[in-house]
């Protein structure tokens, strides 16, 4: 195993820079930058000493140095850490010289995907790592830790164990079958599939939702041409985004923007107007719009209050709207705008609603009621309990979770079919490949150097 190294703290010009190294000779090349070596080889682990660095008889800088033995680092191997003055030339000067003395520079997360393969860490709670780095936010930061802290790990290890209690019992099974001997009561084993299926739905789900609250929850303003989804963009953004026009058609294709509530990114898209058209381009941008409006996980349906829509109109354009995407899982909020237009009429949430979903009647011209909507997005995030939640937040994740999801059900479906017993083991054998790709204890390098590419050099 190589000694690697490299500066992990940000790129740039700063106060101090921190230089790191790690593996076998990690001590024995650090002690060279210092004339006193013995001084260096006396420190004890997890004690910081001060230092002169010195290359030859030329003193670079005046440091701090931290050393780490094996299996006490964040790599499990021999570490030091080498806090320098935050000069570009000392921090590219200090590499050159750990590399003239035998380092190798670290691949980008090669010291955490050296803690994975040290048994430091799980792989959901590596790739956790890279998600606190780039955390922006008060929420993907909480997720991060909390995936870090490996409570997502425990139950996917519990899950990783109960499927290969199915796998044993069809595997006697198979052992067995010329003596046409049944170890499996096929009642107990559906019941467990069972219980193993729903685990996994509700591991899926909150993956999906970790993914979401990661690149920001989306929302999508809809709603026929001139109803005011630009200005209502606006008003939620606090700021002129998307242009502003009484000449319907304005908007030809999405906009988007985000914006932070309580800590938490969402971004907001603004779309084509919907209606019937024969303009080639706004045809692609409706279309853009009902695309935008799949994605999305909360939908702002607006409406013209001053206009005279009738309510069985209204519900006719939905059903419309409802034929081009599935608005399972979806919030939808109904928002009737222009409200400035009718000073008598009520504004903020109503008492009734529109095919079940809540109806708010607002001006976005004005910014009456905005801070409704505003709250109306607070209350989707309160449904959703952050504050108690473990999740997975990666399309990995979501991808492989569902796939063994897929597998189990096909097991489930051959138990109640009666279908061979070597037929049932390979659905159940190949959501235990796919759990162990997801948990890490099945991987290849194409996998590793995937997920830690992505990681910055020195992490």
């Amino acid at each position: 195993m190589e000694t690697i190294c490299a500066i992990s703290t940000a790129p740039g010009m700063g106060a101090i820079a921190v230089v790191r190294l790690s593996g076998p000779r990690a001590f024995e090349i650090a002690a060279t930058l210092f004339k006193d070596p013995e001084g260096f080889q006396s420190l004890e682990p997890l004690q910081a000493m001060f230092k002169h660095l010195y290359d030859g008889e030329q003193l670079v800088d005046q440091v701090v140095v931290l050393k780490y033995a094996a299996p006490r680092s964040y790599t499990g191997e021999d570490m030091v850490e080498i806090s320098c003055h935050g000069s570009l030339y000392i921090q590219k000067k200090m590499v050159d010289m750990l590399i003239e003395r035998g380092c190798r520079m670290a691949l980008p997360g090669e010291f955490t995907q050296r803690a994975f393969l040290n048994g430091k860490l799980a792989l959901p709670q590596a790739e956790a790592v890279g998600d606190l780095i780039s955390s922006q936010s008060e929420t993907t930061h909480h997720l991060a830790i909390r995936q870090l802290q490996g409570g997502f790990s425990k139950r996917l290890h519990a899950l990783r164990e109960q499927l290969i209690q199915v796998a044993s019992l069809l595997e006697l099974e198979l052992d067995f079958s010329e003596e046409d001997v049944t170890f499996a009561n096929r009642e107990e084993l559906r019941h467990l599939l069972q219980e193993i299926s729903l685990e996994v739905q509700a591991l899926a789900q909150a993956a999906k939702f970790g993914n979401m609250l990661k690149e920001g929850i989306p929302v999508a303003i809809i709603g026929k041409p001139n109803v005011g989804k630009s200005t209502l963009l606006n008003a939620l953004l606090q700021h002129d985004r998307a242009i502003v026009s009484q000449v319907p058609g304005t908007t030809r294709d999405t906009i988007e923007d985000t914006l932070f509530i309580d800590g938490t990114l969402f971004r907001f898209i603004d779309t084509a107007g919907i209606r019937a058209t024969n303009d080639e381009v706004e045809s692609y941008g409706i279309q853009r719009s009902y695309e935008a409006a799949e994605r999305a996980a909360v939908i702002l349906y607006l409406t013209d209050d001053a206009s005279e829509t009738s309510p069985r109109s209204l519900i006719n354009e939905f059903h419309e709207l409802q034929e081009h995407i599935d608005l399972h899982d979806k919030r939808v909020c109904f928002l009737f705008n222009k409200t400035d237009l009718h000073p008598s009429m009520t504004t903020g949430k109503q008492n009734f609603t529109i095919e079940g979903y809540p109806v708010i009647r607002i001006s976005a011209k004005q910014q009456v009621q905005v801070d409704t909507v505003m709250d109306e997005l607070r209350q989707y995030l309160a449904t959703h309990h952050l504050q108690d939640m473990s999740m997975l937040t990666n399309e990995r994740h979501y991808a492989l979770l569902t796939s063994i999801g897929q597998s189990v059900e096909k097991a489930m479906e051959g138990l109640s079919m009666q279908i061979p017993t070597d037929l049932l083991v390979e659905d159940v054998r190949s959501a235990l490949t796919d759990i162990g790709t997801l948990t890490g204890t099945i991987t290849t390098d194409d996998l590793l150097n995937n997920i830690f590419g992505h990681f910055c050099i020195g992490k």
